[in-house]
């Protein structure tokens, strides 16, 4: 497969994803700059995290309107597959190919941490290595993470499976104190042939320093592949 990680002005996870996609997977990738609207040679896109335009406004904006953002929208109606991770996450809410919206943790504070996920569904595209009710052990980092959709939206997405990682406890439990941000319903990442996170699993690929090693990228990666 090949893969094209968009870079966005203030965009600062994309040499993370880079990385993690040509030295650990060993898989094709390619920066793709906000200003380019040809992803014709791509399997898969992703938005990855940071502060694109400086979140000027609300975070994801003024990203939504760059023009790879109609290419990006074209690729998804093709029904290609496209990653969006924190930022991502925001601007592909923000542009409507997501619905619901990121808003400020209800702490009103940024959350750089660990945090616990319970696979919810695992038969998207990007879930199928996993077990359904697994937990994951993986980072988080920012404060505008708190999924937020009116009930109609959240209904929906229950009622389609559309929920792919919940915040949870060590032994899975979904509980509000699990719940690092506020996120509605516990929802820490949302799929279909998209998938959206919150989370920043690409930084959990590393083993050492008494951190517990993570499979969610390679699962993702290694099953698009």
């Amino acid at each position: 497969m090949r893969f094209g990680v968009i870079v966005f002005p203030g965009t600062w996870s994309d040499k993370d994803c880079y990385h993690v996609l040509d030295e650990v997977l060993e898989q094709k990738v390619e920066y793709v700059w906000h200003k380019d609207t040809d992803l014709s040679g791509f399997d898969c896109i992703i938005l990855p995290g940071g502060f694109s335009y400086g979140d000027y406004l609300r975070p994801g904006a003024i990203a939504r309107f760059s023009a790879v953002m109609t290419a990006v929208e074209e690729f998804a109606a093709a029904g290609k597959l496209v990653i969006g991770i924190c930022n991502g996450f925001q601007i592909l809410c923000e542009s409507g190919l997501l619905p619901g919206a990121l808003i400020q943790n209800n702490h009103l504070q940024y959350r750089c941490q660990w945090v616990h996920l319970r696979v919810e569904n695992a038969s998207l595209p990007y879930t199928s290595r996993s077990k359904k009710g697994q937990v994951l052990y993986i980072p988080i980092s920012h404060y505008e993470g708190s999924y937020y959709a009116d009930e109609a939206t959240l209904n929906e997405l229950e009622a389609n499976n559309q929920v792919a990682f919940r915040y949870c406890t060590p032994s899975g439990e979904i509980t509000e104190g699990a719940n690092p941000n506020g996120s509605l319903n516990n929802i820490a990442g949302r799929g279909g042939r998209d998938c959206d996170f919150s989370v920043h699993h690409r930084r959990s690929h590393h083993q050492g320093d008494g951190v517990r090693k993570t499979t969610l990228a390679l699962d993702i990666i290694e099953r698009l592949c």
